[in-house]
């Protein structure tokens, strides 16, 4: 499945049982000349705390805390294969339960409270103070950032033009940088409009990617933050739209579609 181009291999593993190791069938799954090929692994599993869970690896074996785009392909299977009978429905991830609920063509998520405090991304300096507007030096350069938790970490730097960015450069100097001990999504943004944004990702542990669900709601708060933009704002990024609403100080909501590419089996 994909959301706008952000590709996954979904395991309905509700109804199949597995015994494979997530990180080496990752790595193999995901391997676009050896293997199915995808973004990531999403396993689509019965919750503890709620009726599903989602869990998401990284084409490198990492585990991530949460997936925007992927949480919205789960949705979408969970309401097409009538396992779930809600809509909304609630899944668990590793940031914590959301619900999304199946909307036309579109799955709507309310991501809940965004966090901006630097013990929240994790990243170097006073824990409790504000990751907005900080500098950051890479490639020889100084930047202007700021860095938001979606339950994952993500780092947005405004540009005059995305398409201008060496993505591979910065985004791996970006992910790899010292001021962030677990790594960190990249995000570089041009401001199309007051109500009109487009971004270029690159993901921690997936590199260049069509569309970074958890990062655009990331981008959407920081542009709120900096009175770029007001609420909702619809962003565009290289593999379609999202739209991103942040009411109540801090409240993020993701509208986008979930599509299917094909189904089969695999043997480990």
């Amino acid at each position: 499945m994909h959301g706008l181009g952000n590709d996954f291999v979904v395991v309905d593993a509700i109804r199949n049982s597995y015994d494979f190791d997530e990180v080496a069938t990752s790595q193999k799954l995901n391997d676009r000349r050896f293997g199915i090929g995808g973004d990531g692994l999403l396993l689509v599993e019965t919750g503890a705390k709620a009726p599903f869970r989602m869990r998401m690896f990284n084409p490198d074996g990492s585990e991530a805390e949460m997936c925007g785009n992927g949480v919205r392909c789960v949705a979408r299977y969970l309401y097409d294969e009538g396992l779930s009978k809600e809509n909304p429905v609630a899944i668990e991830t590793g940031a914590g339960l959301l619900s999304l609920e199946v909307v036309g063509d579109d799955v709507r998520v309310d991501m809940g409270r965004e966090r901006h405090l630097r013990r929240d991304i994790p990243m170097t300096g006073e824990p409790a103070t504000a990751a907005i507007g900080f500098d950051i030096e890479f490639s020889g350069r100084r930047f202007k950032a700021s860095a938001v938790s979606m339950g994952n970490p993500h780092c947005v730097l405004f540009v005059d033009s995305v398409a201008g960015v060496p993505l591979e450069e910065w985004g791996r100097a970006i992910e790899n940088h010292e001021m962030f001990p677990q790594r960190i999504n990249a995000h570089f943004v041009e401001v199309n409009s007051p109500s009109e944004l487009s971004m270029r990702t690159w993901e921690r542990g997936a590199g260049a990617t069509l569309a970074c669900g958890t990062g655009a709601c990331a981008v959407g708060v920081v542009a709120n933050l900096a009175g770029v933009t007001e609420g909702e704002v619809l962003i565009h990024l290289p593999g379609g739209d999202l739209r991103i609403e942040v009411v109540d100080g801090g409240t993020v909501f993701m509208t986008g579609p979930a599509e299917y590419v094909y189904e089969g089996d695999f043997t480990i």
